[in-house]
């Protein structure tokens, strides 16, 4: 199953890398360096999971990659950005993110906001630009991704992060800090698969997708902070060990107790797909999350 899963992400991830390149095209010497700056991290690598989700979602449904690739780059344009701004001195302050240097080490701390400003910027364009998804079904695409990147998604729990390393946050608080931090993206993924295939907003598919995306996405914070808490950087390929002085779900449970909780999570995520034909790549995705080590 693995090789399977990996397989299939190392093609999915081509893919968009070559969607993503075609929105690089344009170029300006006056602004090199920026651009330069987006694309170390945007090109740095990675698994690409954001727009595999798209994809994925998009095809279970009947779609056509066609219509997801824009919405696929749209999510890694958002996902690059946040890593970005999330390495900075006044955020993790991190040396190192997928065995690189992070961007404000090669670029300077200013050119990194900016880097990360304008990756965020260009997510909407690419997404707004799509063609091949009905007009109600982009504009609809365009508000999830300003809902769940924005104060009640993705930077929203950024904020509760931040209060989380000066005090202990209940298990209530870091649960909801994870489902905006780490789990509102993913699930944006999944509903602009969604989307692509032309499913409505709150349909059945929609709703399949999202309960998906909770479950993995909450799961794969979980084996997150026990990487961070047991691998090596040579392992992780990033920095290990920097969440110490926050509240990570270590502090709640043990390594065996937090793997538990994750397979729990897993098992509803599958759950929410499984009657659908071929969804086994979604199935097993999930799974190969739960067993991942780095």
């Amino acid at each position: 199953m693995t090789r399977e899963i990996e397989t299939r992400l190392s093609e999915d991830a081509a893919l968009v890398e070559r969607a993503l390149k075609e929105y690089y095209k344009r170029e300006d010497s006056d602004i090199s360096v920026l651009l330069d700056a987006e694309k170390y991290s945007l090109f740095a690598g990675g698994k690409r999971i954001r727009p595999f989700l798209t994809l994925e979602f998009c095809r279970l449904f009947g779609g056509e990659d066609r219509a997801a690739l824009p919405f696929a780059c749209a999510v890694e344009m958002i996902h690059t950005y946040s890593l970005i701004h999330d390495d900075l001195p006044c955020m993790d302050d991190d040396d190192l993110r997928r065995g690189k240097p992070t961007n404000h080490k090669v670029y300077g701390y200013s050119t990194a906001l900016l880097a990360g400003d304008s990756l965020l910027t260009r997510a909407f364009g690419t997404a707004a630009s799509n063609g091949y998804v009905r007009a109600d079904g982009t504009a609809e695409a365009v508000r999830v991704l300003a809902e769940y990147a924005g104060a009640f998604g993705m930077v929203g729990g950024q904020v509760i992060d931040l209060a989380g390393e000066k005090r202990r946050l209940p298990l209530e608080t870091l649960l909801k800090l994870h489902s905006m931090k780490t789990g509102a993206l993913i699930k944006a993924s999944a509903l602009l698969g969604a989307l692509a295939a032309g499913a409505a907003k709150n349909s059945p598919e929609a709703r399949s997708a999202a309960e998906y995306a909770d479950g993995i996405g909450l799961a794969f914070q979980i084996i997150d902070d026990i990487i961070d808490a047991t691998a090596t950087e040579e392992t992780a390929g990033k920095s290990v060990g920097s969440d110490t002085d926050k509240t990570t779900f270590m502090k709640y449970f043990s390594v065996d107790e937090a793997k538990r909780y994750a397979g729990e999570l897993t098992a509803k995520a599958v759950s929410a797909v499984s009657d659908y034909e071929n969804s086994e790549i979604l199935t097993d995705f999930a799974a190969y999350l739960l067993d991942r080590s780095y």
